[in-house]
């Protein structure tokens, strides 16, 4: 037999026919697509294709946010032993254009949503390509196509029109798909995923059909997911491999339905209609990333602040009652702390935890983790009030998924048990490999490493050494065999003497034990001291600078430089050195728009470098520079 994503597909359609695969909001309401329905259309998909002169091997982009339709796409370009490459709807002009000329795609798919910032692009791309609509003809690509005096079926084909084109073929030549299929091999690359640039320029990231059967294999194992009809709903971006093999290739095992966030109205909306759609649609777990379930967190916290001192008293002495229950996760206290425990806890999920667990919708499990670090306090949190969140860890060169926590085992503060199919180790350098608890490299083998970097032999060989994948991340093993990671090799904080530490660690510490910080980013480049770029919670601030009668920017400075400073106290298994001495404070979050966080809110650490040199030059400096820079800050934020 061969694995195949094609095989997976075909499969499910014959055990889970008419339940939906995929479900998305449109004008008229949900509109499902069946698992048997959706083998169908990417026929059609596949068959239109392969009738205008699409090759074996050949790539097509697609640029949308998650549908049906974009699923449907990726299985049809797949059956046409095409290689899908699924890119970011964030991404800018430039960018886009960067990965359809390197992956010389024949075609890029895009939506309503998605069609303005393509246009863009178009200027850049250095061969033709056939553009491909996701949805039917609509004002926007009228629109486009008259200004342009482009031709359907040569320059742009809608959904309607591909799929009608594809049926025509396959009356034509019934066997067209079937023949195609029978030259499928598992190790085809299926996929060319970008990386998101966190360390530098993107890499294209080849995985094949046996990469993600493997690992969707593979989360079924961790998870011990049952045939039970369980549903989804898709908030991550579906270009990455996290949402690809958790999503859409596990759903294949399992007959999962993934229900798509509402993104009527472009990207902002799909923030905005997220937790509606958990209540309106009831999912019975989600994935996710910190930044979203730390948005939950906060203004869940919030919303019981404003309830007042009765209702934030149960439910604070209920919190701290469930943590102590749950121990580390996987070794819970003995029965005098249960006893001393059980009244808080229960008077507390009587009366406040249901009320918040129900803003994940009456169905919800858990949620999975994955993207960036999950820090050990949300994952203490969502355990407390009854929904817990599974930490993993994976990258995308590995299909993603390396190890999980999961509801049959885990531990708060690590990333879980390893994969069945995979074999993982911690090294020390090239040649020894670490103890239990000693810090190292991780490094991977399995069937769901990539095959490499697309035309990038160098890289390749860089990462896969001997079979195995050297990920760049540093981690160990807990004497319970837990895989802890701890950041990453190549954004290492060095001190003047060349000693290294992850960031991640620091920074990690700091927010679990400041309110007062929003995000921040701990820096030494071989300096004496290391120092911090900061932003801040305004209503933390707000709170503290009325407590303490602040009425200048001086005193305020004061204030904040105190609380900040606080976290000393809490760094007793940080070294000295890497305890931030001087802290710049930015007057707005780093976000996307800037590039100083990639799609999965993950820091993307040299750019934020370099886009605030000058205020990193400033804390060098001096004291009184950095200071002078911080009252601006202030002033201009606060008062």
């Amino acid at each position: 037999m061969q694995r195949t994503i094609v095989t997976m597909l075909h499969n499910a359609a014959a055990k889970y026919g008419n339940r939906a695969y995929t479900n998305t909001r449109m004008d008229e309401g949900w509109i499902p697509s069946s698992f048997e329905q959706t083998d169908v259309l990417s026929d059609s998909v596949a068959a239109y294709l392969l009738s205008v002169g699409f090759k074996a091997e050949q790539s097509v982009g697609i640029l949308s946010e998650g549908k049906s339709s974009w699923v449907t796409c990726e299985l049809g370009i797949i059956k046409a032993r095409g290689i899908s490459v699924p890119l970011s709807i964030k991404l800018t002009p430039e960018e886009i254009a960067f990965r359809i000329n390197h992956s010389e795609s024949y075609a890029i798919a895009v939506s309503s949503n998605t069609l303005a910032n393509t246009v863009k692009a178009l200027p850049y791309f250095d061969h033709k390509v056939l553009l491909v609509y996701l949805d039917e003809m609509d004002e926007r690509l009228k629109k486009l196509v008259e200004e342009s005096e482009w031709k359907e079926g040569e320059d742009y084909v809608t959904w309607g029109g591909m799929l009608a084109s594809g049926e025509e073929a396959l009356k034509k030549d019934p066997d067209l798909i079937r023949k195609t299929e029978e030259k499928i091999s598992e190790h085809d690359t299926i996929n060319i995923c970008y990386t998101s640039g966190t360390t530098g320029n993107p890499k294209g990231i080849m995985l094949t059909h046996l990469n993600y059967w493997t690992n969707s294999h593979d989360a079924i194992e961790l998870f011990k997911l049952p045939d039970a009809e369980l549903e989804t709903l898709v908030v991550l971006p579906v270009d990455h491999s996290f949402a690809h093999t958790v999503g859409i290739y596990t759903a294949l095992l399992r007959g999962i339905t993934l229900h798509f966030v509402d993104s009527r109205g472009a990207n902002a909306s799909i923030i905005r209609n997220f937790p509606k759609n958990l209540v309106e649609l009831e999912p019975s777990f989600i994935m996710t990333v910190p930044s979203i379930t730390g948005n939950f967190m906060k203004k869940m916290t919030q919303g019981i602040h404003q309830k007042g001192a009765l209702i934030e008293g149960i439910f604070n002495r209920g919190l701290q009652a469930a943590i102590l229950r749950n121990g580390d996760g996987f070794r819970r206290p003995g029965t005098w702390v249960q006893i001393k425990t059980w009244l808080p806890y229960t008077i507390a999920d009587k009366l406040v935890f249901p009320k918040l667990r129900a803003i994940f919708g009456k169905k919800m499990l858990y949620c999975v983790g994955g993207g960036a670090l999950l820090e050990a306090k949300q994952q203490k949190f969502f355990a407390a009030i009854g929904v817990p969140v599974f930490q993993g860890y994976g990258l995308t060169e590995a299909a993603p998924i390396i190890s999980s926590n999961s509801p049959i085992r885990y531990k708060f503060g690590t990333s879980g048990m390893v994969a069945a199919s995979e074999t993982c180790k911690i090294m020390l350098d090239d040649e020894q490999e670490a103890k239990v608890g000693q810090k190292g490299e991780i490094v991977i083998k399995g069937e769901n490493v990539m095959k490499g970097y697309f035309k990038n032999p160098s890289a390749s060989a860089e990462a896969l050494r001997d079979g195995w994948l050297w990920t760049g991340d540093l981690g160990y093993f807990d004497e319970d065999g837990f895989l802890v990671v701890t950041g990453r090799a190549k954004a290492l904080l060095i001190a003047k003497d060349g000693e290294k530490y992850s960031p991640e660690e620091v920074e990690e510490v700091m927010i679990n034990n400041l309110p007062i910080l929003n995000q921040l980013m701990v820096y030494n480049d071989h300096e004496v001291i290391t120092t911090a770029l900061v932003t801040l919670q305004d209503d933390v601030v707000a709170k503290l600078l009325a407590e303490k009668g602040c009425k200048d920017p001086e005193s305020a400075l004061h204030a904040i430089e105190e609380n900040l400073r606080s976290y000393e106290k809490f760094a007793t298994s940080i070294p000295n050195v890497w305890i931030p001495v001087r802290f710049a404070i930015m007057e707005k979050p780093f976000s996307e728009a800037d590039g100083l966080v990639n799609s999965t809110m993950k820091l993307v650490r040299y750019k934020t470098v370099e886009f605030y040199k000058a205020r990193i030059k400033a804390m060098y400096a001096g004291e009184s520079e950095n200071r002078t820079e911080n009252l601006k800050a202030i002033k201009t934020l606060y008062f």
